[in-house]
C-alpha cells in the first residue's frame, strides 16, 4: 500500500458500505489499484462521512465509482477487516442499479487513481481468481446465490 492511502484510510478504524448489485450469476465488481501489489475486486462502496446515513453513502458511492442510481438498498450482513494499517467495519446491502455502470473515480484519492475497472464478473470467473485478489465475502460464498443468504456477523483476514 502507498503511503499516500495509508494516510488516507490507515491506522483508524473506518465504517464502509457495500452494494451487492447481482444479475443473473453475475455480480457487479470493482477492481481496486494500489491497496496492494496487484488487483483487488470488490462491490461498489466506500467510507460513510461524518452526518451522512450509511444509504444516502452507499447511493453517494455508486455515483462516484459507476456513474448510476441505485434503489432498494436492503441490508444483508456486515463484516470486519483488521489488517493493518487497514481496519474497516462494512455494511453490505443488496441494491438495484439504474443505468449501465461506467467506471467512475474515487474523489478521496487526488492524482493516481485507485479504480481501474467496473464489470459484471460471473461467480466462477471470480473463483478463478486467486483468492487476494478478491473480497473476503467470497470465501464466504460457494456460489452467488449464496451471497443473498449470508447473514450476520464475519471476521475477515
Amino acid at each position: 500500500m502507498d503511503i499516500p492511502l495509508i494516510e488516507k484510510f490507515g491506522n483508524r478504524v473506518r465504517l464502509r458500505v457495500s452494494g451487492l448489485v447481482l444479475r443473473g450469476e453475475e455480480i457487479l465488481m470493482i477492481n481496486h489499484k494500489g491497496l496492494y501489489p496487484h488487483d483487488f475486486w470488490a462491490p461498489p462502496g466506500g467510507g460513510v462521512e461524518f452526518g451522512e446515513s450509511a444509504i444516502n453513502a452507499l447511493k453517494r458511492e455508486f455515483k462516484e465509482e459507476c456513474r448510476c442510481e441505485i434503489e432498494g438498498a436492503e441490508f444483508r450482513f456486515a463484516c470486519e477487516l483488521v489488517k493493518p494499517p487497514l481496519h474497516a467495519i462494512e455494511l453490505f446491502f443488496e441494491v438495484k442499479l439504474l443505468g449501465t455502470p461506467r467506471l467512475g473515480h474515487d474523489p478521496e484519492i487526488q492524482g493516481n487513481q485507485m479504480l481501474s475497472e467496473v464489470r459484471f464478473i460471473g461467480f466462477e470467473d471470480l473463483k478463478a481468481m486467486p483468492s487476494h485478489y478478491l473480497h473476503g465475502i467470497f470465501k464466504m460464498a460457494k456460489n452467488l446465490p449464496a451471497i443473498r443468504q449470508l447473514n450476520g456477523f464475519f471476521t475477515l483476514n
